[in-house]
């Protein structure tokens, strides 16, 4: 049977790619551009994102999503937030200013440090693949079947830093610099890397979500 899936579009996610990973996944996807044309109830939300964090705000606030998100939030219903939508669901971000975020995950979202481990300056924006670390357990979460050293899709200068450490769901290093990749708080999942783009891999984390 399908599931439903609300996708928020917000004018800077990779959405086209989300909807038919999503679909693939047996999933039955509603595209929406405003709060307004929600439906009354949708098994799942995603919100995808890709660009800076501020103007991805000021969209959200202005299209309604973010009460939206909240409502939907607060029934326990799964929600995804992908890349920059990911990001969005932190207090705030210090990308091109400090910009509030909708509060949702304790944390900051920080710049990806320069330099390596090793102090030798490496590429920002940091992309490509990296391989996961766990840093709390996958069982029960999206990221179940997933495995220890599986390489998911990166394309980003800034990152979250959670300030629970046990949101934290899996890690990537980038040239020693630990880098969040994934965090889980109750129904709310947040992946940095684009699971829509990370292959078998990321496809069976989708599925496995709309499992949840």
């Amino acid at each position: 049977m399908s599931v439903s899936v609300t996708v928020l579009d917000y004018g800077i996610g990779n959405l086209l790619n989300v909807v038919r990973a999503l679909e693939h996944c047996g999933a039955t996807t509603k595209v929406i551009t405003s709060a307004a044309e929600a439906p009354a109830q949708s098994a799942y939300m995603v919100m995808p994102g890709v660009g800076a964090f501020g103007d991805g705000m000021a969209e959200i606030r202005a299209r309604g999503f973010d009460h939206l998100v909240r409502q939907h939030a607060a029934t326990g219903r799964p929600y995804l937030g992908i890349c920059v939508g990911m990001q969005v669901m932190f207090d705030a971000s210090e990308e091109m200013g400090e910009h509030q975020g909708m509060g949702l995950i304790p944390g900051k979202v920080l710049a990806v440090p320069e330099r390596g481990l090793d102090g030798q300056k490496h590429r920002i924006p940091h992309i490509g693949w990296r391989a996961l670390e766990p840093v709390q357990t996958w069982s029960g979460t999206m990221l179940t079947g997933a495995q220890r050293g599986d390489r998911v899709y990166f394309v980003h200068s800034f990152a979250a830093v959670p300030q629970e450490p046990a949101i934290t769901l899996a890690q990537v290093s980038y040239d020693g610099i630990p880098i969040c990749a994934a965090v889980r708080k109750d129904n709310l999942y947040g992946t940095q890397f684009h699971p829509e783009r990370s292959g078998d891999v990321g496809l069976g984390m989708l599925a496995q979500f709309l499992q949840l």
